[in-house]
């Protein structure tokens, strides 16, 4: 794509694909589920013409990235402790860079900070604020409790349940489904509201093209180890509790579409507009509601993303 390079990096003991394009200060973009670095392609190309080295991995158990096979392998921890090594090899000098995360690769974002505030010069995470650790709520029992059993997060605990209902249906349904419409209900028996025999219409931000892509990386690579992460939000629960009471004091702006399904959980529009957010990151500068946006926000406003990117980092230089 337009001049973005691709090379393997040695870190924390496994191999990390990156896509970079440009000079100048580093940006890093993390990307969520079920995405990889191509979920940046837009932002890539725009922030490198405008002064920066824009670069994307695909996060470990994802894309051209290795991907261990235990479970315990995609602990926060990990995930965390690719991102610190990957930004000495990226910026050796000063060993600190500007980072953009979506979805899981915000949720890693937020904690690179607090782990390692001396890595991240600013932050701009769309889609997932961050979230007090709760000592007496434990996150994937809460999520059944408000939404079920068939809830995506609770489907998606048992090893290899949701892996076999996902290749019955196809590696080119799962993919669009969640690209087109991210399914938060995982019916036993009927995954999608959508009959398989009616075909999908992609959104005017995503292309049969683009979509393709994503479906024939995961062809190659299966769910398995993306879904691992979601295996492990009740390890990184107990893991965090050293942290408990923590804030993030790293400069922060979040983006949100109104639409998103994350913006819609329960207590979220309270927790983010009525103090908590800003007093668990009280260097929160900026909070932006995008109206008729939904969850995929860096590619269904790709060009608004990229002004608000450019925007907030060029305090910092």
């Amino acid at each position: 794509m337009e001049g973005i390079e691709h090379r393997m990096i040695k870190v924390n003991g496994i191999n990390i694909h990156i896509a970079e394009k440009g000079e100048g200060p580093v940006i890093l973009f993390l990307h969520g589920f079920p995405e990889l670095w191509y979920s940046w392609r837009h932002q890539i190309l725009a922030l490198s013409s405008m002064g920066y080295r824009a670069i994307a991995p695909d996060l470990r158990g994802y894309g051209d990235s290795d991907a261990p096979d235990s479970v315990e392998s995609y602990t926060c921890f990990h995930i965390i402790g690719d991102l610190v090594e990957l930004i000495d090899v990226l910026d050796p000098d000063v060993g600190k860079v500007f980072v953009v995360g979506h979805d899981w690769g915000a949720y890693m974002a937020w904690l690179l900070c607090l782990f390692r505030p001396d890595k991240v010069k600013a932050l701009v995470n769309l889609s997932v604020p961050f979230r007090r650790f709760d000592r007496e709520i434990k996150p994937v029992d809460v999520r059944k409790a408000n939404y079920g059993d068939d809830y995506y997060i609770s489907r998606f605990q048992e090893y290899g349940e949701i892996e076999g209902e996902f290749a019955e249906v196809g590696v080119e349904r799962v993919v669009k489904e969640y690209l087109c419409d991210f399914p938060v209900l995982l019916p036993k028996g009927k995954l999608f509201k959508r009959p398989l025999d009616e075909p999908i219409t992609l959104p005017s931000w995503l292309t049969e093209e683009e979509a393709n892509y994503y479906v024939t990386v995961f062809q190659k690579t299966g769910f398995t180890c993306p879904i691992n992460y979601y295996r492990n939000l009740g390890r990184n629960w107990e893991l965090l509790g050293p942290w408990v009471g923590s804030k993030i004091k790293t400069p922060a702006k979040f983006i949100v579409g109104d639409k998103d399904l994350v913006y819609g959980m329960a207590g979220m529009k309270e927790y983010i507009h009525n103090g908590g957010f800003k007093e668990d990151v009280p260097s929160l500068e900026q909070v932006v509601v995008m109206k008729g946006v939904s969850h995929f926000i860096n590619m269904e406003k790709p060009e608004e993303i990229s002004s608000h990117i450019y925007d907030f980092f060029c305090q910092f230089h």
